[in-house]
């Protein structure tokens, strides 16, 4: 049977811990066997899970046999790694152990170096503190969760449902995560790619980074017909640099940075005014709406009408 081990560590998230012992616990295969074995495994005798303590039956020695490890989120993502758990999950890794984490878990699970030159997510909270802290991790921000074969993340709540169920129906199939699906009252439809539903008063820009009064004039010019070359004639620099340096320091790229500005901007927009979606498209510097249109639904999953229905 395929063992889940989930790892409490010190100011675990109770959603988080959660959310993989139920869905994974009530998992069933078509003939009514369990589909997995779930076990709590915590870094020491006694976890603060904030409004409890929690005692859990297995040790750090529970993640050397298991197929799957979860690491769900923490209160304080910035908190310092112990380095026996830091070389429990390494070992585990090693041995070829599908390691995965919810919401801000990702941060401890960064801290071991397995996510280094790979993609991933958490909350978006936490997005920016991320690719401040972890400069080798394409972060991305905007999706449910991310799947690199062996290491996955996911964003925030119920984005650790849709990780799960994403693994269960890597491992069983579509008719046994749609179960499970039913089970949780959850989509099975949701995809990883689906984006969150953000809007930032402004991107999130890392403390003490230089290209911060390129950020803000990025913001104050959004309309305007922006290109590379425009950007780093303002940085002063070379389009080359431009794109390395603000990678380094943002975690993205200049024109990545813009078009997600410009649709946190028509989001803003979409909530709080009546104006046309090919007047909010032009405000926001997209040359045609259906560019605009294409834009907004990659980056956020809906629609503009679909999204104004929902949250305007």
């Amino acid at each position: 049977m395929h063992t889940v081990a989930v790892l409490a560590l010190d100011q675990v998230i109770p959603f988080d811990l959660s959310t993989p012992i139920e869905v994974f616990g009530r998992t069933r295969l078509p003939d009514g066997r369990p589909g997995y074995q779930v076990r709590v495994c915590a870094e020491r005798e006694e976890i603060d899970a904030g409004a409890f303590a929690l005692r859990a039956p297995w040790g750090l020695e529970g993640l050397r046999d298991a197929d799957t490890i979860i690491v769900p989120g923490v209160a304080d993502p910035a908190a310092p790694l112990a380095p026996e758990v830091r070389d429990a999950l390494r070992a585990a890794a090693g041995n070829g152990t599908r390691i995965a984490s919810i919401c801000s878990g990702t941060f401890p699970l960064a801290a071991t170096g397995l996510l280094d030159g790979l993609r991933a997510t958490t909350h978006w909270l936490g997005a920016g503190l991320l690719a401040a802290t972890h400069p080798d991790i394409e972060v991305d921000p905007d999706v449910l969760y991310v799947d690199n074969g062996q290491f996955l993340t996911s964003a925030g709540a119920a984005a650790g449902l849709d990780l799960c169920l994403h693994m269960i129906r890597r491992d069983y199939g579509s008719a046994v995560a749609a179960d499970a699906a039913r089970l949780s009252v959850m989509p099975l439809e949701r995809e990883g790619g689906q984006a969150q539903f953000i809007v930032y008063d402004h991107a999130p820009t890392p403390q003490g980074c230089e290209f911060e009064p390129v950020l803000d004039w990025l913001r104050e010019n959004l309309g305007r017909d922006l290109t590379l070359a425009d950007i780093a004639a303002r940085a002063g620099t070379s389009t080359r640099t431009l794109i390395r340096r603000f990678r380094e320091q943002t975690g993205t790229t200049p024109l990545q940075w813009l078009h997600r500005a410009r649709i946190r901007q028509a989001q803003h927009l979409l909530e709080t005014t009546g104006h046309s979606v090919e007047r909010i498209g032009a405000q926001v510097g997209f040359g045609s709406p259906t560019a605009f249109r294409d834009r907004f639904k990659r980056t956020t999953g809906v629609s503009p009408r679909t999204y104004r229905r929902t949250f305007s």
